[in-house]
Formats: C-alpha cells, sequence, structure tokens
C-alpha cells in the first residue's frame, strides 16, 4: 500500500514537475524523507537535483515543441523571418538602382546664365525681365474716358 501512495505521489510530483519552485520541491522531497524513501542527510541534494532536472526537462520539452512547429510550418510551406528576409535581399539587387538625383546649380552658375540670357535678350530687342519671372500679356488697351457727354444722363 505504501508503495501505491508513493507511486501516486512520484506521478503527482512528475506532473507538476516542470518549472517547479523550490518550495514545491522541497515539499515533494519532504515527503520522499518521512516515507522513508530518502534519507534525511541527502535531502538538500535531492532539492537540487529536482530542480535542476526540473528545468532540464521544461528547456527540452520547449525545444521539442519549437522544433516540431518548424516542422509542422515547413511542411505547410509557411515562409519564415529568414527565408523573407533572403527574398528580400533578392528583390533589392534585382531592383534597378534609382536615377541620380540632378545636382542643384551653384549660384555663381545661375548668375552666369541670368546674365547670359539678360544679355541675349537685350540684343534682340526683347523686354527684359528679372530671372524666374514669366512675361505678362497686358489687356488690349481700352479707348481713353472723355468727359461724359451731355445729355447722356451719368
Amino acid at each position: 500500500m505504501a508503495k501505491t501512495d508513493l507511486f501516486k505521489r512520484t506521478i503527482e510530483a512528475g506532473t507538476s514537475f516542470l518549472d517547479m519552485s523550490r518550495e514545491r520541491a522541497e515539499t515533494v522531497v519532504k515527503e520522499w524523507v518521512e516515507a522513508g524513501d530518502l534519507r534525511k542527510g541527502r535531502a538538500q541534494q535531492a532539492i537540487d537535483d529536482v530542480l535542476a532536472r526540473s528545468r532540464k526537462v521544461s528547456d527540452d520539452l520547449r525545444e521539442l515543441i519549437r522544433r516540431e512547429i518548424r516542422e509542422q510550418l515547413g511542411g505547410m510551406g509557411v515562409a519564415t523571418a529568414d527565408d523573407i528576409a533572403r527574398l528580400e535581399a533578392k528583390i533589392d539587387e534585382l531592383r534597378p538602382a534609382p536615377p541620380a538625383a540632378p545636382a542643384s546649380e551653384p549660384p555663381a552658375a545661375r548668375v552666369k546664365k541670368m546674365a547670359k540670357a539678360t544679355k541675349k535678350a537685350a540684343t534682340k530687342g526683347a523686354p527684359i525681365r528679372k530671372a524666374g519671372t514669366t512675361a505678362k500679356k497686358t489687356p488690349a488697351a481700352k479707348p481713353a474716358a472723355g468727359p461724359a457727354a451731355p445729355g447722356s444722363g451719368t
């Protein structure tokens, strides 16, 4: 009967074994000492062993789950972050380089250009305009209004 209780307690301890706290490990080891399955002098070492094993089993289980998820997603053809990064790099390689932005003219070059345009316009008899302005069309001249004719009522 004592062996059956020990077996049940061991199974219960095993199910709560993942991420076991120190307090829980101490409780389990204390039960083993009280049942006579563990010498009292070895209790502290047993607590440390239980905690170390708990951490290892937790880490192993997490890795097993991660590996299984990767395999299942890979079997379904789902792209991983590495796959996407590799494809983006390939796209960047194949994409043509953007055209170079035109360099803006230095101010001295603009001044020379304006002076040349002004000189050319002056020799042709065209009106001289300031750089950056456009010629405006003036409306047709209206006849000048003279004094109102007598009897017009205005």
